[in-house]
């Protein structure tokens, strides 16, 4: 699925169900906001969003814990549901989504190049993913930005409307 597709399905999910988005990135460095806000009528369901780039912003800004942080590093699940649950925090939304992992070319913290957890938090539930990419950083961001989409979308469609 390509990123406007993938945005625009998002987006007027939101905007059936009345919902609201904030995000929280890391390596997309503000391509996941960038490609929603895209969307004709997204104004209606975006709040904001988060670029976290250094591991330091994801605690301060997102409130991701500083223990697991300094324990696990940046890239990893657990991180990516906390930053997402940060977003929906902080910008006080329904719904928040999170990447976070190495788009190269150079692996960090012994966490290789292509491997990038997305996460999405709700109201009752979150969920997160596990990609393995290849290509170079431009192929690996824009499958990330995908990716969260596509799990967003996949996580409303799975859940009824709040009444």
């Amino acid at each position: 699925m390509e990123l406007a597709v993938a945005a625009a399905a998002a987006v007027h999910t939101l905007v059936d169900r009345g919902e609201t988005l904030a995000t929280a990135e890391s390596l997309t460095g503000g391509l996941v906001a960038a490609t929603v806000v895209e969307i004709p009528g997204v104004s209606t369901v975006f709040r904001g969003g988060l670029v976290v780039y250094a591991t330091e912003l994801k605690a301060e800004l997102a409130g991701v814990d500083r223990a697991l942080l300094d324990e696990r590093g940046p890239v990893d699940p657990d991180v990516a549901v906390a930053l997402a649950r940060g977003a929906r925090d902080r910008c006080g939304t329904d719904w928040g989504v999170a990447t976070t992992g190495v788009a190269g070319p150079e692996p960090q913290g012994g966490k290789p190049v292509g491997l990038v957890y997305v996460a999405v938090a709700g109201p009752d539930r979150a969920d997160v993913r596990e990609l393995r990419l290849t290509g170079g950083r431009a192929a690996i961001r824009s499958a990330s930005v995908t990716a969260v989409l596509q799990l967003l979308t996949d996580t409303l469609q799975d859940r009824p409307v709040a009444v």
